[in-house]
């Protein structure tokens, strides 16, 4: 894995697909898999799941093995153990020993000059209990951290003047559907023109499979994107913020545009309708963005 501050780590574990991977491969019998199985396994295409094996390899998570035609692929000895306190048990608790520090350290590095260490170490500790209150045993350290970076990133711009760059916060209830479906959409059409951001005013643990798939089938990827608590700073960093069934969970501050979409919730339903639902959201974030643009 990369030295240093530990944040390539982060990022890459912290993908939802990735971290599924490398648990199939990890709890698989033999110890090793194939990536046809691994596609297999989480409905996803092999070209999508080679992607993500050669970011998976080139950190050093996993070991390629060829063996005549067929590439197996296993833990690299070297870093299981800490693939494991990052992943995590599902079924027995996080197992992870939160390096508080070490995050912390890594945080002031690079928020330096902007925040200070008691600043950044309040927001890491709570955005730990946070996603914890929500789902303790899912990478609560890679996602403690980057829970973090994306407050610390919200409390500056909300401090700041308006800059020319519009920010979109989408919020549904769990943060594993609507919300990041049309998060997924408004960053690809968007690129750097429009900062997105999204939360739940009660996350679930995971996005959704149904979701992951239908935004890989028109080449969207979440990422390092997982279920977020909504905060206040969220909020006020944003410019426009779209809800999406999560009631009166959103605080109202002046200066910002609200939309509700009203959105079937795509929770318990098959592919086909989540693939409907998909189409209809990026109509809408057309429409958000030919809107911001235009201003």
């Amino acid at each position: 894995m990369s030295a240093g501050d530990g944040s390539g780590e982060w990022t890459t574990l912290g993908d939802p697909t990735r971290a599924r991977i490398v648990r199939m491969i990890r709890d698989s019998p033999e110890g090793r898999t194939l990536v046809g199985r691994l596609a297999d396994g989480l409905g996803l295409r092999q070209p999508t799941i080679s992607h993500h094996m050669k970011e998976l390899t080139a950190r050093g998570i996993v070991l390629r093995q060829p063996e005549g035609r067929r590439v197996w692929y296993s833990l690299d000895p070297r870093n299981a153990e800490r693939v494991d306190a990052l992943l995590g048990d599902e079924t027995a608790g996080s197992g992870v020993e939160l390096d508080v520090s070490r995050i912390v350290l890594a945080l002031a590095e690079r928020y330096r000059g902007t925040f200070g260490r008691e600043t950044i170490e309040r927001y890491v500790t709570e955005s730990h209990d946070l996603l914890a209150a929500s789902n303790p045993t899912t990478l609560i350290g890679s996602r403690t951290a980057a829970f973090a970076t994306v407050r610390l990133d919200a409390l500056a711009r909300s401090a700041a003047p308006r800059g020319p760059v519009p920010e979109v916060l989408f919020v549904c209830v769990e943060n594993a559907g609507r919300s990041q479906l049309a998060a997924g959409i408004l960053r690809q059409l968007a690129g750097d023109r429009v900062l997105v951001r999204t939360a739940g005013s009660a996350p679930a643990g995971a996005v959704r499979t149904t979701i992951v798939t239908a935004l890989d089938e028109i080449g969207v990827s979440l990422g390092g994107e997982f279920p977020k608590p909504l905060t206040d700073e969220a909020v006020r960093a944003a410019d426009v913020v779209v809800t999406m069934g999560c009631g009166d969970a959103c605080p109202v501050y002046p200066g910002r545009r609200y939309l509700d979409w009203d959105l079937e919730d795509p929770v318990g339903k098959p592919l086909e309708t989540v693939r409907r639902l998909r189409d209809d959201i990026e109509g809408r974030v057309r429409e958000l963005l030919a809107e911001l643009t235009a201003a």
